[in-house]
């Protein structure tokens, strides 16, 4: 039975199973004080761990958990997967929320049939600023996740850096996460809204 809270990795801060949080920071040096620690924590605890990243590359990533963790193991028994928003996110040259979140549900129920009890998940947002098709879909597919998310025992933190995001984006990213991770606190998000409003607003 899991927990109804667990360490986020930053001192003071827990979030609960089936939590979808959004962190905003301002540069890359904050995004890997979020990032790192909640990767790190999660190996020390078991859990699977899947990162997507855009603005790095993977072995920016295990070289920084290297010091900390048994990396070679971790990467053995596959509970460590980093890959590049290339081959997720634009996996087929263009973005489209239905086939990025059948990747979750393939890899957390790949996870959970092996053995795994419960499941990490980060996306780095950045790719939605690429001129690819399909990056429109970006606030649909985060509302669409909060249905995704009792599926599994699993959290999914979403990291965006603030300044390269329009103010409009990130009003609608506000409306789509239930919690939000800003100045090393994690808030309830008084301005979200259940996916059906939200999705409803769109159209």
């Amino acid at each position: 039975m899991l927990p109804d809270s667990i360490a986020l990795g930053i001192p003071g801060l827990q979030f609960a199973p089936g939590d979808h949080i959004c962190a905003f920071y301002p540069s890359l040096a904050e995004r890997d004080e979020i990032l790192i620690p909640y990767l790190r924590e999660g190996l020390k605890a078991g859990d699977k761990c899947i990162c997507v990243v855009d603005s790095t590359v993977p072995e920016v990533v295990f070289a920084a958990l290297g010091a900390d963790v048994d990396l070679g193991s971790c990467l053995e028994r596959q509970q460590l997967e980093v890959q590049r928003s290339e081959d997720t996110y634009f996996c087929d040259g263009s973005f489209c929320a239905g086939v990025m979140l059948d990747f979750w549900d393939r890899s957390i129920g790949e996870a959970m049939a092996g053995g795994f009890g419960f499941t990490r998940a980060v996306g780095e947002m950045t790719w939605a600023l690429r001129e690819m098709p399909g990056v429109e879909e970006l606030v649909e597919y985060e509302a669409r996740l909060n249905k995704f998310l009792p599926r599994y025992p699993q959290v999914i933190l979403c990291l965006y850096e603030l300044d390269r995001f329009s103010g409009e984006v990130l009003v609608d990213v506000l409306k789509t996460h239930p919690k939000v991770l800003l100045g090393g606190m994690v808030l309830d998000n008084p301005y979200y809204l259940e996916p059906d409003e939200f999705l409803a607003t769109r159209h």
